[in-house]
């Protein structure tokens, strides 16, 4: 019963969606309110009636770039927070959220950690009730802990048989260096060995603060009785002194040349390559710009990229770029993976594409195209209460307004060919490349060393904490 009931729920919504027929020319942010408690939490309430549900979005700053020497810290501790409270242990907590068929999740990113939830609501209070105890009083519970860190452990193991698992990892040491945002997020073996729960109750106790955090709530429901539901339930959470909070914005060495990192997977029958560069900042004001050009030279299937690497030459199955923005910083890269015996070949090919795109620019037939495509892929980015709620965290924590969404068509009308040709001159790399690689040294190690000087590491081995 309760699975149909879900079922039905998401229909509805699929349906409402349809009906809509919201364009981007249409598409403005909706009305919401924001306060904050005297303990510094911020709060954002967005009243959406056509589906009878509501949804939670809550960022704090308690991600991996406070993990220290101790990666996988920031992660587990948010895992940890669903292994129960004192009123919710975990079996219990797990029996009463699937009973009403409400989802709540937790995660930590490099910068932050957060919790997401949606459900109906008829059950508001039940699962804020539920919510407040998981941020404010988890039990971080020994036994549920030493089996979440076994499966990390057999995780981090069977990922290095798969260079794309781990390759993103060794591109942020390579590229940020002994930069806070080179820390890995899911860890490493030796680094999760070493965790108890001590170490997550400490860095909770210091990272889980209000101060510096935001909820995000949205759905079905009236704003007044929810400003005081959330004042009732979040004011009790005692604000924190949180210990290097600047650490993101310590200056991140930039690249002097061209660099190789080489990972060595002896068994490897392919070369799974990134080529990247520093890239930008969440609220940089060409962000909109940026994404345009990025859909047309790597960020679609009909991309400059994937046509020359897969469809005209049948170098690989796909070939993508992409910028990584974050709060202080950024990465841009061009990903993809080719057969060990056309390495050369692929980032050849990738380079050549990368070189076009500042040599000739764009035209204005596929300007408009890209432009068409981006602005037909934004409002079903944030149409349903839980889009809605992320969007409210993510502007809180990257600092960027409404106008993001409010001047989003104008944004991206207005950009020109002129425009892109400055966007591609100062946002897209063209030299001091940072290549990283994973696969058979003995095949290409000889014919990589052309792209710059190579370090050379084994998958079998732990990324370094710089390079």
């Amino acid at each position: 019963m309760k699975f149909m009931k879900a079922i039905y729920l998401c229909l509805f919504v699929s349906c409402m969606l349809l009906v809509s027929g919201i364009s981007a020319q249409d598409f403005k942010l909706p009305a919401y309110q924001q306060f904050t408690l005297k303990n510094g939490l911020k709060v954002f309430l967005v009243e959406q009636h056509e589906v009878p549900t509501i949804s939670v979005s809550v960022i704090m700053p308690a991600g991996a770039i406070y993990d220290g020497e101790k990666a996988g810290l920031a992660s587990l501790t948010a895992t940890a927070l669903k292994h129960g409270t004192k009123n919710f242990p975990k079996a219990l907590l797990d029996e009463e959220l699937d009973f009403i068929g409400a989802s709540v999740n937790t995660y930590a990113s490099k910068e932050s950690a957060g919790l997401s939830a949606t459900f109906a609501a008829k059950d508001r209070n039940k699962v804020l009730n539920i919510i407040q105890e998981l941020l404010t009083a988890p039990v971080f519970d020994t036994a549920e802990f030493s089996k979440e860190k076994s499966r990390t452990l057999v995780q981090l193991e069977q990922a290095k048989e798969s260079p794309r698992a781990v390759i993103g990892s060794y591109f942020d040491k390579f590229l940020y260096g002994d930069h806070v945002y080179g820390n890995i997020i899911s860890g490493t073996v030796n680094t999760v060995s070493g965790l108890s729960t001590k170490d997550l109750q400490n860095f909770y106790a210091i990272n889980y603060i209000p101060n510096g955090s935001a909820i995000a709530i949205a759905g079905d429901f009236n704003s007044k009785e929810m400003k005081d539901a959330v004042t009732k339930l979040f004011s009790g959470w005692k604000k924190g002194n949180q210990s290097g909070t600047d650490m993101a914005k310590q200056t991140i060495s930039k690249p002097v040349n061209n660099r190789v990192l080489l990972i060595n997977k002896d068994d490897a029958k392919e070369t799974t390559f990134y080529i990247g560069a520093p890239g930008i900042s969440r609220n940089n004001p060409d962000y909109v710009s940026v994404e345009v050009i990025n859909t047309l030279f790597g960020g679609r299937f009909t991309s400059m990229l994937n046509d020359e690497l897969r469809v005209n030459t049948g170098l690989t199955y796909g070939a993508r770029s992409g910028f990584s923005p974050l709060k202080n910083g950024g990465s841009f890269s061009i990903s993809t993976f080719t057969a060990k015996e056309t390495t050369e070949q692929a980032i050849d090919k990738a380079l050549e594409v990368l070189q076009a795109l500042h040599q000739k620019g764009v035209d204005e037939t596929s300007l408009t195209s890209a432009k068409n495509y981006v602005k037909g892929q934004f409002p079903p980015r944030y149409e349903t209460s839980s889009q809605l709620a992320s969007l409210m965290t993510q502007m809180f924590w990257y600092n960027f307004d409404e106008s993001f969404i409010n001047n989003f068509q104008k944004n991206v009308d207005g950009l020109t060919v002129t425009k892109a040709k400055e966007i591609i001159a100062t946002y897209f790399p063209k030299d001091k490349l940072q290549f990283v690689m994973v696969g058979r040294s003995a095949d290409i190690k000889k014919l990589v060393e052309k792209y710059g000087p190579v370090t050379e590491v084994e998958i079998t081995g732990e990324p370094k904490k710089a390079f």
